[in-house]
């Protein structure tokens, strides 16, 4: 499937491919893109199958995803690039570094969810069954709000703008589909490709509070990549380049700009 395609930038530069997570949408990277990348590369961000204005019907397994993105890819004449992917998006990168590893120069994975326990992607879809549907925009915001989540309020006003749908019973829902969304789970939960399949300069982004990344996960990641690996931990939860913008920002920025980057990331592992 050609999947919606989000672009920044000049389109003769050097792509940057930005993939997102779970009940998400390409234009989540939008600040990212416009304020930081923009300027020197190409980003191109697609909405993945099921989610956004792409396609929702199934399957919704890794291998479908990732054969989706490199159609997407080549229709846009991108055969390389350097890539970046946050939650899903980054577990999704890697099993694009097995299917395709010519396809990928360096690697930033934000908070990725490399691969989550059992218990925690059922917690996560049986979460997902229920009828996330809001009176308003508003009632979203308050409902993320209490959850305890530390992203600023401007970034939650973007998002329902660009992601809320009104129904035909006048309530408003994300614009994804659920049941792709519990499949999606369900794939997180399999095993994930070993570490030592990507090849390629690689930064690793993680919210410590949030502890969706494990440290048995970053020793192994460390270990197997050693020379080639850039660990950074940010405050904050999940969405870390909402809520530690300009600590993700800088990381990303530098990272893909520059191959001596290593040296100078704060964190560094």
């Amino acid at each position: 499937m050609e999947l919606n395609l989000h672009e920044w930038g000049d389109p003769a530069a050097l792509p940057v491919v930005c993939l997102h997570g779970v009940n998400a949408h390409g234009r989540r990277f939008r600040k990212l893109a416009e304020e930081r990348l923009a300027p020197r590369f190409r980003v191109l961000a697609p909405d993945l199958r099921g989610h956004g204005n792409s396609g929702w019907e199934p399957p919704w397994t890794f291998s479908t995803h990732a054969h989706d993105v490199l159609e997407t890819l080549d229709a846009a004449g991108v055969r390389r690039a350097r890539w970046v992917g946050h939650s899903f998006g980054g577990r999704l990168l890697l099993e694009l570094a097995v299917l395709a590893p010519d396809r990928i120069e360096r690697a930033a994975l934000l908070d990725p969810a490399i691969q989550l326990l059992p218990h925690v992607g059922f917690d996560f879809a049986e979460r997902e069954r229920s009828d996330r549907a809001f009176t308003s925009a508003e009632d979203a915001i308050v409902e993320r709000l209490a959850t305890g989540s530390p992203t600023p309020v401007e970034y939650l006003q973007e998002e329902m703008r660009e992601h809320l749908v009104q129904h035909t019973d006048g309530r408003w829902r994300f614009r994804y589909c659920q049941s792709a969304v519990v499949s999606m789970y369900g794939e997180l939960t399999t095993p994930a490709p070993p570490p030592e399949t990507l090849r390629v300069p690689t930064l690793l982004v993680h919210a410590g509070e949030f502890g969706l990344v494990r440290e048995d996960q970053i020793d192994a990641y460390r270990v197997a990549l050693d020379g080639l690996i850039d660990v950074v931990e940010v405050p904050g939860g999940h969405m870390v380049y909402w809520d530690a913008y300009e600590q993700t920002a800088d990381a990303v920025e530098r990272f893909l700009q520059d191959p001596g980057a290593r040296r100078r990331l704060g964190g560094a592992a």
